[in-house]
């Protein structure tokens, strides 16, 4: 194992990892950490009872965080529908069109951090997997950028939208904001994942759910939540 930096030591004489807090005492302890020089992104994981390896206990969704994500996003919208690139244009997206993009992105360009499309424009979208699905930047009904609102799904990833997927591990890993957001602020974000992380739990798992759960920033150790302490959210 590496040497430890002299900041990751000094981080870790404040947190005691025997110990689970509630959310709002690990978030107000991750913000009394010794910092970098830079407003580091705050991540909540967790590690949830179910089994990756039956298809009936995926779990998948997206949400637009009440605080916003603390960071510009670029969104790209392909649909073949002129009224509805009108729309996504008036919401803000960075990119609108339909085959001008699809070219584009055949040949390389994936210079956004959302992609959204129409159903109608799918046919065409599907076939480029190969240069989205690595990314993560396949439209998927179930996370909502394959939508026909797609004003309203521009507002929302432009405002702060999240998706998280639980990986094969059964772990899942979501940002909720930047260290340099208020307290109160990283707590609304958090208990906003929350409640879309147990929305989402498959109706065919059993037992308990959340089974831990830790919040940490870019450059410090995880900080342990008590999971008993988030039940009432299940």
């Amino acid at each position: 194992m590496g040497k430890k930096s002299k900041l990751y030591r000094a981080q870790m004489e404040k947190i005691d990892r025997n110990v689970q807090l509630t959310l709002p005492a690990a978030v107000a302890l991750l913000k009394e950490l010794p910092q970098p020089k830079f407003d580091q992104t705050v991540e909540l994981a967790f590690r949830l009872g179910v089994d990756p390896k039956q298809t009936d206990q995926t779990v998948r969704g997206a949400l637009p965080l009440p605080k916003g994500t603390g960071k510009s996003v670029k969104v790209c919208v392909i649909t073949d529908n002129v009224d509805l690139q009108k729309a996504a244009t008036d919401a803000g997206a960075d990119f609108v069109g339909y085959e001008d993009i699809i070219e584009k992105v055949k040949g390389g360009w994936v210079e956004f951090d959302v992609l959204i499309a129409s159903p109608s424009a799918m046919p065409k979208v599907r076939p480029l997997g190969r240069q989205l699905g690595p990314k993560g930047l396949m439209p998927n009904p179930k996370t909502g950028t394959v939508t026909d609102a797609v004003g309203k799904a521009v507002s929302e990833a432009k405002a702060g939208r999240v998706e998280f997927r639980a990986d094969k591990g059964a772990c899942v890993q979501i940002p909720v904001g930047k260290l340099s957001f208020k307290a109160e602020d990283l707590v609304a974000n958090c208990e906003a994942v929350i409640a879309a992380l147990v929305k989402a739990k498959p109706a065919s798992a059993k037992g308990a759910y959340l089974l831990s759960a830790t919040v940490s920033a870019t450059m410090t150790p995880g900080i342990k939540i008590d999971p008993r302490t988030l039940a009432k959210k299940e």
